[in-house]
């Protein structure tokens, strides 16, 4: 009976060992978020650009020893409303992605990727923002380290190793963009961006709509439909084509339906209650006060 008790007693202290150990990790990742979301929030205030430049390099630097704590990848980091993070539907690593807004009026991205790992130490990926070296976004198949920046708001699984990503890319002072992207792993730390699955185009990798900063596009996955619904966007006049600045939803619908690893192309679609206006939750706190002349 003693023997049977001392066991008992000893996996008892194991057990509370364990829960103080992950209470720990969780108190030191709860003060790492802390740090951050402060470092978050002085990127979109009303700094100087070089002053929120230099709050984003503080951010990418602790968001790193943030990732470095075993099993970080299980914290969610829900404080951190200013950046997106995406897990993937099979859960073998998530995405994280955020903008820095210039005084321009126009934005530099950033963004990394963290692997599930089996030993709980970081697997990461740095996603470097080469968007103006990019000669055919819509055409190029790209590495991390020579990314199409973009904040992602929505991840899908499209193949294998193929995942649709949805991104809002603030890009010019004139006009915007939202871009339906593929991720595509090909092997231990090596991710392309860009696929040919778009059947409407079969030379492009990845589909980019351009539209006026004064307006706002659908582009949602409709579940039930099994589809990505989005704005037909045409320019106010014909003579206007090309000049982005002055293009806008006409009020129809187009759709990319999952398709044995395609996007299959469909026009004119019915589409209920879409819901627009999100661009406004991409942009920094106090965007409209940066530089009021550059757009918003």
């Amino acid at each position: 009976m003693k023997k049977y008790l001392h066991k008992i007693l000893i996996l008892i202290l194991i057990s509370c060992a364990t829960v103080a150990q992950g209470q720990s990790k969780e108190a030191k990742l709860q003060v790492w978020q802390d740090s951050l979301a402060g470092l978050g929030r002085a990127m979109f205030s009303r700094l100087s650009e070089p002053e929120r430049m230099q709050k984003n390099f503080t951010f990418v630097k602790t968001l790193v020893s943030a990732l470095k704590e075993n099993n970080s990848y299980q914290f969610a980091f829900p404080k951190l409303k200013m950046i997106s993070i995406l897990n993937s539907p099979d859960q073998n690593f998530r995405i994280f992605s955020w903008n820095l807004p210039l005084d321009d009026g126009s934005y530099l991205y950033y963004g990394a990727i963290q692997f599930a790992s089996s030993n709980g130490e970081l697997e990461l990926i740095p996603l470097l923002d080469k968007t103006f070296e990019i000669k055919d976004p819509s055409k190029a198949m790209v590495k991390a380290d020579n990314w199409y920046g973009a904040q992602y708001y929505d991840i899908r699984k499209l193949g294998a190793n193929a995942y649709v990503l949805l991104g809002w890319k603030g890009h010019h002072a004139d006009y915007t963009q939202k871009v339906i992207d593929i991720v595509e792993l090909q092997g231990p730390k090596q991710v392309v961006f860009g696929k040919n699955v778009f059947t409407d185009d079969r030379t492009l990798s990845r589909k980019i709509f351009k539209y006026t900063r004064q307006a706002s596009m659908y582009l949602l996955f409709n579940p039930k439909a099994n589809r990505y619904e989005f704005d037909h966007l045409v320019p106010a006049d014909p003579k206007l084509e090309g000049n982005f600045k002055y293009y806008g939803p006409d009020l129809s619908y187009d759709a990319y339906y999952l398709d044995k690893g395609s996007l299959r192309f469909v026009s004119d679609v019915e589409v209920s209650n879409a819901t627009r206006g999100d661009e406004d939750s991409f942009l920094a706190p106090n965007r409209r006060e940066i530089k009021k002349e550059s757009g918003f």
